[in-house]
């Protein structure tokens, strides 16, 4: 179903229904459920995005991927590689502990952890890259920076999409991707959810609760 807040975005006139036809004649197993596809904008409507995360696509192991970018369900183990990085990366910066990988608690108080497309073949990572899901994070992107907001840009992908966020006082962090491939060239270190915060705080806007909200 699309996501009420998120309606007017040009994507689900012009492209939602050519995708939406071509995943109902794909065979394949498709990740996740379809009634979680949009559960990060079903999470974080436009006016109440403070931060946006970037992932690429769900996670293609079945049970894993729940429509936010990163996040598992809470019963989930072992965790993915690339979020216990994002763990690791977290108790070095503000010393949080998370109970379990599930980030709903993020996406609550404003986090919207988009993935730049939002179904996957199962096993098969980057299986509908080319299905046309990156034109909802490119309007996603121009929509949410009409406000100052904070863009955590992990990786090249991420960062390829940087010229959708309008220009505005916005915090812009730019790193290395937490996979365990690239992890060390800049991810470890980059202290993305102090920086986050403290940009939060300097606009007198309330902090992420980075421990689940």
């Amino acid at each position: 179903m699309v996501p009420p807040a998120w309606a007017h975005l040009p994507f689900f006139a012009r492209d939602w229904p050519r995708i939406e036809a071509g995943l109902a004649l794909d065979p394949r197993q498709i990740l996740p459920p379809a009634a979680q596809r949009y559960a990060a904008l079903d999470l974080t409507p436009p006016a109440a995005v403070k931060v946006v995360i970037l992932g690429q696509d769900p996670y293609p192991t079945p049970g894993h991927a729940q429509g936010l970018a990163f996040s598992v369900a809470p019963e989930m183990r072992p965790l993915p590689r690339s979020l216990l990085n994002i763990f690791r990366e977290l108790q070095d910066d503000l010393d949080v502990s998370m109970p379990n990988g599930d980030l709903r608690g993020w996406a609550r108080q404003g986090v919207l952890l988009l993935n730049t497309c939002l179904t996957v073949p199962s096993g098969e990572a980057g299986g509908h890259a080319r299905l046309g899901w990156q034109r909802l994070a490119e309007e996603v992107l121009a929509e949410v920076s009409a406000r100052p907001a904070a863009f955590l840009l992990w990786g090249s992908h991420a960062q390829a999409l940087e010229g959708h966020i309008r220009p505005g006082p916005h915090l812009i962090v730019e790193s290395a991707h937490p996979s365990p491939l690239s992890a060390r060239r800049g991810f470890f270190g980059s202290r993305p959810f102090s920086r986050v915060n403290g940009w939060l705080t300097a606009q007198g806007r309330a902090p992420i609760d980075w421990a689940g909200g």
